[in-house]
């Protein structure tokens, strides 16, 4: 077991980082994390609270002589995103994260790593612990299943917290300051189909397409990466038509808030054709690396002879359904007009999954813009409903509107020139931060986000910059420090 990050600095807070990464925690399985984080409350002797969703709660009391000082609430998730390359062995459920230190950077070997957002939990948990800081009175809130329908916020109840300033730790680029973040909504898709008998005379590929980065379907989104489920049915789509492809499953992608790095299919092919398909792989792997050459430069597509499958989709029903697919918005739809270099509206078709007579595409949409995100909304519909598919439109969170005056955001902004001696970076970010839901549930909330840098979470590239985590830590305790007076 590789404990070297202990050895960094600062030491509090890789300390907490590690014991994490010894905890399994994705997201909808973080009992053990919970149980965690609910002892060393405890253990510490301050007042410690699991409320009925989840979401741990800690109060710390003032040091002497700041009492006076208006309360901050440190704010992070304890769930992570379970992303591993497909040839790693790893039980997210019951298997630590290995981590390992590159130069100025922490990685986990074939995993994400849960910097996202192991990094601010960390650091709550280590500004509770610690003895020699100056702060006013510190109430860490631990929320649960961020990352898959942030329910740990949307199970917030009010009555719970003394605080007036609302401290996320979930922002991922230190320098800069985040005062806003989109809304967003989970789109549904099922699908019936008729499954025929797999025609004589044809042969079985598993059809493959990996190696492609994916990444966070908000942060990540603009970069303009492979989408393979996008990918994979550009190719059926193409092949079907010269080649007779039928389809027998789909399998794309594995959460909604991830770009989709590897997806799998198993098609039949008329015997006849085979030379003409295995080409058009070829072919297709070449058209994509060119397109994609910037961006995706390890994307591999492959077709290993199989087994015939019993069933296949009817041919109807798979050209409807791949047309559907094709014209399915996907990546940026606009961008902003208020923020420079900011996404206002995206979406990721996230999962595909085709089997038994059914299928079903999980997208996840995002907009800063409520109207924009209620029109894209129905966009999607639109397409599926001309499929004749059934849509569920839920898990709509709502966005974190920027407040550049907030005194907060003010107060931070001159300590970071001071401190670091430049200015630091005020944003709005293209991803789902808690902020909206939890200012809603206490609007008295003085808000803003900010945390160490951390590059391609939600994928196994996730990496956390180790001199930026120092500068993180040191920001936060100055901050804590010069609190404004109530």
């Amino acid at each position: 077991m590789n404990n070297e990050i202990l050895n960094l600095e600062p030491k509090p807070l890789w300390k907490h980082f590690y014991s994490l990464t010894q905890i399994p925690r994705p997201s909808k399985h973080e009992e053990a994390c919970i149980k965690f984080v609910k002892e060393f409350g405890e253990k510490l002797g301050l007042h410690t609270v699991v409320d009925e969703v989840g979401n741990v709660i800690i109060r710390k009391p003032a040091t002497p002589g700041m009492e006076n000082r208006m309360g901050v609430i440190l704010q992070g998730h304890l769930d992570m995103v379970p992303q591993k390359n497909s040839d790693k062995v790893h039980d997210f459920t019951k298997d630590p994260i290995e981590t390992w230190i590159d130069g100025e950077w922490v990685k986990a070997k074939g995993t994400t790593l849960g910097a996202d957002n192991g990094m601010g939990v960390a650091a709550a948990m280590a500004v509770l612990e610690a003895t020699d800081l100056e702060h006013g009175m510190v109430e860490a809130l631990f929320t649960m299943d961020e990352e898959t329908g942030m329910t740990g916020a949307f199970g917030l109840k009010p009555g719970f917290f003394e605080g007036d300033i609302l401290m996320n730790l979930d922002s991922e680029e230190e320098g800069e300051l985040c005062i806003g973040c989109a809304g967003g909504t989970n789109a549904s898709v099922k699908f019936k189909y008729n499954e025929v008998d797999a025609p004589a005379g044809y042969l079985a590929f598993n059809l493959t397409i990996k190696g492609l980065k994916g990444g966070h379907s908000g942060v990540d989104i603009h970069l303009g990466r492979g989408n393979s489920n996008k990918l994979l049915n550009r190719f059926i789509k193409a092949i079907h038509k010269c080649c007779g492809l039928r389809v027998a499953t789909i399998n794309g992608g594995s959460l909604r808030n991830a770009i989709p790095r590897e997806s799998f299919a198993t098609v039949v092919i008329p015997v006849e054709n085979k030379d003409c398909f295995l080409n058009k792989v070829k072919e297709y792997e070449a058209i994509y690396r060119k397109e994609l050459s910037a961006v995706e430069p390890n994307l591999m597509m492959e077709a290993v002879a199989t087994d015939m499958p019993l069933k296949v989709m009817d041919e109807k029903a798979q050209i409807t359904f791949v047309n559907a697919i094709y014209a399915c918005p996907n990546g940026v739809i606009r961008m902003s007009n208020e923020m420079e270099d900011m996404v206002e509206t995206s979406n990721n078709l996230a999962i595909i999954v085709v089997k038994d007579g059914e299928a079903s595409v999980l997208c996840l949409l995002r907009s800063s813009v409520d109207s924009a995100k209620a029109d894209l909304e129905n966009q999607i519909e639109s397409v599926f409903h001309l499929a004749g598919a059934d849509v569920v439109l839920d898990g709509q969170y709502p966005g974190w509107k920027p407040n550049p005056d907030s005194p907060i955001t003010k107060k931070m902004f001159d300590l970071y020139k001071v401190q670091f001696g430049k200015e630091p970076k005020i944003y709005a970010i293209h991803a789902g931060l808690e902020c909206g839901l939890l200012g809603g549930v206490y609007p008295n909330w003085d808000m803003i986000s900010f945390g160490p840098t951390i590059c391609f979470p939600h994928s196994p590239d996730e990496k956390v910059n180790v001199p930026s985590v120092q500068k993180f830590w040191d920001f936060l305790v100055e901050t804590l420090k010069n609190v404004p007076v109530k």
